[in-house]
């Protein structure tokens, strides 16, 4: 939706609502939006990561809310209403209670029957859904609510950014296929635009990136991040085409790599005792060699043996400065893949934290016997003396050579693949534009946006009838924002060293009616009279009648970053005008007349 409605505004006194501002915010306020909604008298802290909403909170969230509302209804989707409250057995049935480990707040009735606070609502809609729907008339259909989740995060942080109760859209569409008119790509197009217009229209500078899809599954996702340099997540971009990722999900363009080592790189293998080493830098330091001269070898196993091909282990080999990306090594591997368990793996073989590529030379870890090799092309390079592990505890060895030590395995593709399997860094080359090299940037994720295909349906059994009378699974598609998690990135976007700098669409309050002295009749009739012509036109006022010094009054305005300030002062008002100040700009503001004050703020709002 591209024009917005214009219903008359809200006038409220400040001496009338709760607003506690604080000229230090507490020691725990690490992040900007943090530090500054408590200061700014938004939230207050109850518990570690949850906070109370307090009116100007709630103001700011509910006008979040009705532009997520419309956005949501003109894709054709519906509102409704789920419980917080979860039976334990459905997450149960789709693997969800252990994918979400201790992140899922636990409890008991007192029948004894174990429950759960919702942290997402699949189970819950997929149930109601293979109950509630029969035939493929029924679809598509989309629904969504906006609800309390809860995550018991362990370890809170950053006020609204991370916390253990929050609120947030969460949406899910329902398709009998993927492609052409009512299917799940259709929708995910629609949710797309929605998403794009929801973040526009609050104001927000924002990204739109691909992304890995997480505990909640499916086969594609993206990502919509608010940009700033406070945000906890890393964005990946090329300059050239405009392709951004998040690190777990960014692709890296072709590198060069060969197992052939070069004249002169014959130095025999030597193999090291390095005991008690902290961590990779210290053996390399141990070593004398820099950590991106070593290899370092990740075991992983078959999450589900049955679905590998008889393949047990995978290896997963990067450079010692570079990260494992899981991710993409179930992409290359062709199956379900985790971490090895430590105890599986010693007793397999495996000399976990020592490992080298060289392992599979050994009896019963040939890959013949259901191991695979994934090499990244930046740890393929045969003309370096590489150090890694000596796959044995506590040594390493020195100038290991793939060609030498690894002999024809290298020469087997069905046993070693080299491909993209770690995290991209700023620097690397991008996939979508030879040449170009991926930048850098920070966000802070407030929407994503799942294809869930046929994972909950088949895990929960919901399927319909389609036109030939056989029943097909049910494909989803899954779409969430973080409602207050975007009110806390508007402010980390969004601030100075004053305040808050709120955009006007999600403001709590347009226009701040500063009173010199609200003892004075005059110049409070002003303030009511001009908060009545703004409630006219449509604008929120908040008339500050504070029998406070004007320092701090102008103080706690700028803190809490309404968009506007009209001062009503005795000066002023002799000469038949107001002084009108943008939040967004310093110094002092201009006297403006009276009559055109209201006309000013509009156009300033509504730019």
């Amino acid at each position: 939706m591209s024009q917005e409605s214009h219903s008359p505004g809200t006038v409220q006194r400040w001496s009338r609502t709760l607003i506690p501002t604080l000229r230090d915010a507490p020691a725990e306020a690490t992040t900007p939006s943090h530090a500054l909604l408590l200061r700014a008298g938004y939230i207050r802290q109850v518990a570690a990561g949850v906070y109370d909403y307090l009116p100007l909170a709630w103001r700011v969230l509910g006008k979040l809310t009705r532009i997520v509302r419309e956005e949501m209804d003109a894709t054709g989707a519906s509102e409704m209403l789920m419980p917080a409250l979860q039976p334990m057995e459905l997450f149960e049935q789709t693997g969800r209670a252990e994918d979400y480990g201790d992140n899922l707040f636990r409890l008991h009735d007192r029948h004894g029957r174990p429950t759960a606070l919702g942290p997402t609502h699949e189970e819950v809609i997929t149930d109601l859904l293979r109950t509630a729907i029969t035939s493929y008339r029924q679809l598509p259909l989309i629904l969504y609510q906006v609800q309390t989740k809860f995550r018991d995060e362990p370890r809170p942080r950053g006020g609204l950014l991370r916390g253990r109760e929050f609120i947030m859209k969460d949406a899910y569409s329902f398709h009998l296929g993927v492609e052409g008119a009512g299917g799940l790509n259709e929708a995910y197009d629609a949710m797309y635009r929605a998403y794009s217009n929801i973040f526009r229209r609050c104001g927000l500078d924002f990204t739109v990136v691909e992304a890995e899809s997480g505990p909640i599954g499916g086969s594609a996702s993206h990502e919509f991040m608010v940009n700033c340099q406070t945000g906890e997540d890393t964005i990946l971009r090329c300059p050239a085409s405009g392709y951004a990722a998040n690190v777990e999900k960014c692709e890296i363009g072709e590198r060069q790599w060969g197992f052939d080592r070069a004249e002169g790189t014959a130095e025999p293998l030597e193999k090291v005792h390095t005991p008690n080493m902290p961590g990779i830098d210290g053996v390399a330091q141990f070593l004398g060699v820099t950590p991106d001269r070593m290899l370092k070898t990740i075991v992983f196993e078959a999450a589900d043996p049955d679905a590998s091909g008889g393949v047990r282990w995978v290896l997963a080999v990067v450079r010692g400065d570079h990260e494992v990306n899981e991710g993409k090594v179930k992409a290359a591997a062709g199956f379900r893949v985790k971490l090895a368990d430590e105890a599986r793996a010693r007793q397999a073989g495996f000399a976990i934290g020592y490992v080298s590529p060289a392992v599979v030379k050994r009896d019963g870890l040939h890959p013949e016997k259901g191991v695979r090799i994934l090499i990244d092309p930046d740890a393929a390079q045969g003309s370096f003396r590489w150090a890694t592990g000596a796959d044995e505890r506590d040594h390493h060895v020195r100038n290991f050579n793939w060609r030498r030590e690894m002999g024809s395995i290298l020469d087997e593709p069905r046993y070693v693949k080299v491909t993209d399997i770690r995290n991209a860094l700023a620097g690397d080359p991008s996939p979508r534009a030879p040449g170009s090299k991926l930048v850098e940037q920070r966000g802070i994720e407030v929407g994503h946006i799942f294809k869930l295909g046929a994972k909950y349906s088949d895990a929960m059994g919901l399927a319909v009838l389609d036109e030939a009378q056989q029943r097909r699974s049910v494909i989803m598609g899954c779409y969430g924002i973080g409602v207050s998690r975007t009110m806390a990135a508007c402010v980390e976007m969004s601030h100075d060293a004053d305040g808050i700098v709120w955009p006007a669409a999600i403001a709590p309050y347009h226009v701040l009616l500063t009173v010199m002295k609200p003892g004075d009749n005059a110049q409070m009739q002003a303030a009511e009279a001009l908060a009545a012509d703004l409630a006219s036109a449509g604008l929120d006022a908040l008339i500050d009648d504070r029998d406070e010094r004007p320092g701090v009054k102008f103080k706690d305005g700028d803190l809490v970053g309404l968009p506007v300030r009209l001062t009503v002062g005795e000066k002023a008002l002799a000469a038949g005008g107001v002084e009108f100040k943008r939040r967004s700009e310093v110094g002092k503001g201009e006297v403006v007349p009276l009559a055109e004050a209201v006309a000013r703020c509009v156009a300033t709002v509504r730019a």
